[in-house]
C-alpha cells in the first residue's frame, strides 16, 4: 500500500527534534515491510529575511530524505497569532496543487494525517478534493488546548467525522474526542513507544557525568521539554526552591534541557530566587544523545498541564531513571505505579514534596527497565498497520 504522511510535526534540516515522535511511529510502520511513505511536513511561508525566529522557516530545504523515507517540506500561507479558524483552509488551498503533484508519481491509497488541527482538518478537505480516505491522529494539545475554542472545536468534531479512522495515543484523549461527539468505535487508543536502541542506561552514572562535564556527587534533577509555558519549568524551578530552603537539599541541581521563547524568563525567575547554583540551562540536546542526560540524572520532573502520552516519560524510564510527572490527561495511563515514577499535583509545594520523596526512595532500575521494554515502537507500529490494512480493505470494497 501507499501512503502519504500528512504533518507539520516533523524534524527538518534546521529543527531535528521537532516532531520526533511522529517520526518515529511512521518509521517503524516502514521497517514492518507493508507500506510505501513519503512524507508532506508543510512550513509556514516565511520570506528570506534574518530577523525573528521564525526565520528559520526560511531555511528549511524544500525536500529531504530522513530515515531512508522521502519528505517535502511545501511552504503554506498563514497570518501568526490571528485567524487560527483559517489556518486549516488556508493550509490547503496553499498545498492542494503541490499535493496533486506527488499523486502524478505517487498515487497513494489514503492520507495518515497527524494533529487534528489545522493539520488534520487540512487533510480531510484534500482527502474530499482528492477522492482519497484519511486516517487522522490526535496528539494532545490539538484536542485537550484548541477544544476550548469554539470555533476550533466545531472543525475538530468536523475533521475527526471526516476521517474514516482516528487514533488517539492515550484513552483520556480518546474520551475527550467523544465528548467532542464523536462515534468512540472510530477512535483507537494506540500510544506513542520508545526505542531501546537509543534510548537506554549508561554503564556508570558517575562516568556519563564525567563525560558531559557534571558534578559526580550532587543529586540530579532532569526537565526536558521546549522552554514554554505548558511545560512547567517554572513550577520545578519553584519546587526546587522548596527543596533547597525547607528540605535542605545543599547538593541538588536542575538541569533544564530544551529551547525556546521563554528561556530569558525562566533564567530571570531563577535569578530572583538566588539559586543559580542549583540550575543549569543546558539548551536543546540531540534526540540520540538524550540518553546520556536521562543516565546521568537521578530523576526526571515533567510539571506540564497539557499532554497526551508525553515521550519523555518513556525515554527517562527506558534509561532506568524514575519520573516524577503531574497528574494530568495520559500520564497517570504511563506511570500506574509507584515502581517507576510518582504522580503529582501541579503545584510547587506539592511538586517539591513529591521529589523530596523520590530523592529518598529506594528504585528497582530492573523493574522500570522491564516496564519501559513493554512499550515499543514496533508495538505501536503494528496495531498503526493494523488500522491501515482496514482502511485499505474497506476502500477496495467501496470501489
Amino acid at each position: 500500500m501507499k501512503v502519504l504522511v500528512f504533518t507539520s510535526l516533523f524534524p527538518n534540516n534546521v529543527a531535528p527534534n521537532h516532531g520526533v515522535f511522529v517520526k518515529e511511529r511512521i518509521a517503524e510502520v516502514r521497517r514492518l515491510g507493508k507500506c510505501e511513505l513519503k512524507i508532506v511536513a508543510p512550513i509556514p511561508y516565511y520570506p528570506p529575511l534574518r530577523f525573528g525566529w521564525r526565520a528559520s522557516f526560511a531555511q528549511v530545504v524544500r525536500e529531504e530524505i530522513i530515515d531512508g523515507i522521502q519528505v517535502y517540506h511545501p511552504r503554506y500561507f498563514m497570518i501568526p497569532k490571528v485567524a487560527m479558524a483559517l489556518h486549516g483552509g488556508t493550509m490547503c488551498l496553499s498545498l492542494i496543487r503541490f499535493i496533486k503533484n506527488v499523486q502524478r508519481t505517487f498515487d497513494f491509497d489514503f492520507i495518515d494525517a497527524h494533529y487534528v488541527y489545522p493539520d488534520g482538518f487540512a487533510a480531510v478537505l484534500l482527502g474530499a478534493v482528492l477522492s482519497k480516505p484519511v486516517v487522522v491522529s490526535a496528539r494532545g494539545s490539538d484536542i485537550n488546548e484548541f477544544g476550548r475554542f469554539p470555533i476550533i472545536k466545531r472543525l475538530l468534531r468536523y475533521t475527526i467525522k471526516r476521517s474514516v479512522r482516528s487514533i488517539a495515543v492515550c484513552q483520556a484523549l480518546k474520551s475527550e474526542m467523544s465528548r467532542l461527539g464523536i462515534d468512540s468505535t472510530k477512535v483507537s487508543v494506540i500510544p506513542n513507544g520508545v526505542d531501546r536502541k537509543k534510548f537506554f542506561p549508561c554503564p556508570t552514572k558517575e562516568k556519563t557525568r564525567t563525560a558531559l562535564g557534571l558534578p559526580r556527587t550532587r543529586r540530579i534533577v532532569l526537565s526536558v521539554g521546549a522552554l514554554i509555558p505548558r511545560k512547567g519549568h517554572d513550577y520545578t524551578i519553584r519546587a526546587l526552591t522548596r527543596l533547597i530552603r525547607q528540605y535542605r537539599y545543599s547538593d541538588v541541581l536542575l538541569l533544564i534541557v530544551g529551547s525556546g521563547p521563554e528561556r530569558n524568563d525562566l533564567e530571570t525567575l531563577v535569578s530572583s530566587l538566588g539559586i543559580q547554583e542549583h540550575v543549569r540551562f543546558v539548551g536543546e540536546i540531540p534526540h540520540k544523545k538524550l540518553h546520556l542526560w536521562y543516565s546521568a540524572a537521578d530523576l526526571c520532573c515533567l510539571a506540564s498541564d497539557k499532554e497526551g502520552w508525553p515521550n519523555v516519560i518513556l525515554e527517562s524510564l527506558a534509561c532506568g531513571t524514575p519520573v516524577v510527572a503531574t497528574d494530568i490527561w495520559g500520564i497517570p495511563e504511563i506511570i500506574q505505579s509507584e515502581s517507576v515514577g510518582l504522580l503529582t499535583k501541579r503545584d510547587d509545594e506539592n511538586i517539591a514534596a513529591a521529589l523530596h520523596k523520590a530523592l529518598n526512595k529506594t528504585w528497582s532500575t530492573e523493574s522500570i527497565l522491564e516496564f519501559a521494554e513493554q512499550h515499543s515502537w514496533r508495538r505501536a507500529a503494528e496495531s498503526v498497520q493494523s488500522i491501515f490494512d482496514e482502511v485499505v480493505e474497506g476502500s477496495s470494497r467501496s470501489n
